[in-house]
């Protein structure tokens, strides 16, 4: 019988610790594969990851997993951009590690400038470091283009480097070779991927993530501005738009398989109440809404939309087949989250009681981190899923 659910897994804190594998990882797609090694039910690895290429990704998995991982089964925190075709001719700054350059035309991007190509054309800006400070006056840079827009891929590697440029950039618009004039309000578009305060890896404590970035960036532009930095768009988990973007292609994932019927059901397995539990709940409300005939409403339940951001989550929803009605969060222990027998058994309670891990743009809802079911592994969270789905 064709499937009518489809997953949605998390993969550092779920499926493996930094180089290592999970142990239930395996066993969970051994359940989920066929004897010939193919999947029984639509898969997609969501991940806020975004520093390394989607067939770099799908390799990984595919050796972790013991079965081959397509490209098109992975959403890296970056991969809605694809949608924002509004800003793929502006010539964008792009900030992160890895192949950001590769990865950005790889999404539609025309024309983009690297932080270092940055540093390169005007040597003076990069300060902080004495070693890496030029030994004499450098020559004045001619031709190099008006940047239009930022694009922030992950945490990169010299933090001091990234927040002294963007910020340049933001102040300057787009010419920060140039004197300080009035400061432009509102600055320059910024598109950010990955808000994850806090990942998992192999330490036993949580790592900072590109969140935590972030949260340098908007204090610093604010304390020399006197005004909010302002995102075009966040996107990556727990946004809405990307929830949509992988509803959009576990449907297409189920239509090349030849599976008839509709994919109805999603399970959203995460290690991250912040990130993995927020964000499917988040959209579990948006498909509420939008079976209610209420858009609108849904759209605005994601507080992180701006207007360009809205045209293209409503473009999405239109260009898919509207078959998925829920989308049920499952939270395993293996991860960022630990379950402890001393605090209360609901998520939401813990978190009324705690810090708040999520971006300054989300509203705190604490029932957005009450995860509709706690497991212990992905394992378990698969065969929770099965059993709800009656499936053998």
């Amino acid at each position: 019988q064709p499937p009518a659910f489809g997953f949605l897994f998390d993969v550092d804190g779920v499926l493996v610790r930094g180089s290592q594998v999970v142990p239930a990882a395996r066993q969970a797609f051994q359940r989920l594969a066929d004897s010939s090694g193919r999947l029984r039910v639509p898969v997609v690895f969501l991940t806020n990851a975004g520093s390394c290429l989607r067939s770099a990704r799908a390799q990984e998995l595919s050796h972790a997993l013991g079965l081959q991982v397509s490209p098109e089964q992975v959403i890296l925190s970056h991969s809605p951009l694809r949608l924002f075709s509004q800003f793929h001719h502006k010539c964008m700054l792009v900030a992160g590690q890895g192949p950001v350059e590769e990865n950005a035309q790889d999404l539609g991007f025309k024309h983009v400038v690297t932080i270092e190509a940055l540093r390169k054309a005007y040597p003076l800006l990069d300060m902080v470091d004495q070693s890496r400070r030029p030994k004499e006056l450098p020559p004045p840079t001619t031709g190099f283009p008006t940047i239009e827009g930022v694009i922030l891929f992950g945490e990169p590697v010299r933090w001091e480097t990234s927040l002294q440029l963007i910020t340049d950039v933001l102040l300057s618009n787009g010419n920060p070779d140039s004197e300080l004039q009035d400061i432009p309000y509102p600055h320059l578009p910024v598109l950010a991927c990955n808000m994850d305060l806090l990942w998992m890896a192999e330490a036993k404590m949580p790592r900072i993530g590109h969140g935590t970035f972030l949260l340098c960036l908007e204090n610093i532009y604010k304390k020399v501005t006197g005004r909010e930095l302002k995102y075009e768009a966040l996107i990556g988990k727990p946004s809405t738009v990307t929830y949509h973007y992988a509803a959009y292609l576990i449907q297409e994932q189920a239509e090349k398989q030849g599976w008839k019927a509709p994919i109805q059901r999603l399970y959203a397995v995460g290690d991250n109440p912040m990130s993995d539990v927020y964000g499917a709940n988040l959209y579990n409300n948006y498909l509420k809404s939008a079976r209610q005939n209420q858009v609108q409403a849904g759209v605005k339940r994601s507080p992180q939309t701006a207007s360009p951001q809205t045209e293209d989550h409503l473009k999405l929803r239109k260009d898919c087949n509207n078959s998925v009605e829920s989308c049920e969060s499952i939270l395993v222990c293996t991860g960022v989250y630990r379950h402890n027998a001393d605090v209360p058994g609901k998520t939401k309670e813990c978190m009324m009681e705690s810090v708040f891990h999520g971006h300054r743009d989300f509203c705190f809802d604490p029932s957005l981190v009450e995860a509709s079911h706690i497991v212990q592994d992905v394992n378990d969270a698969v065969q929770l899923a099965f059993k709800k789905e009656s499936w053998s």
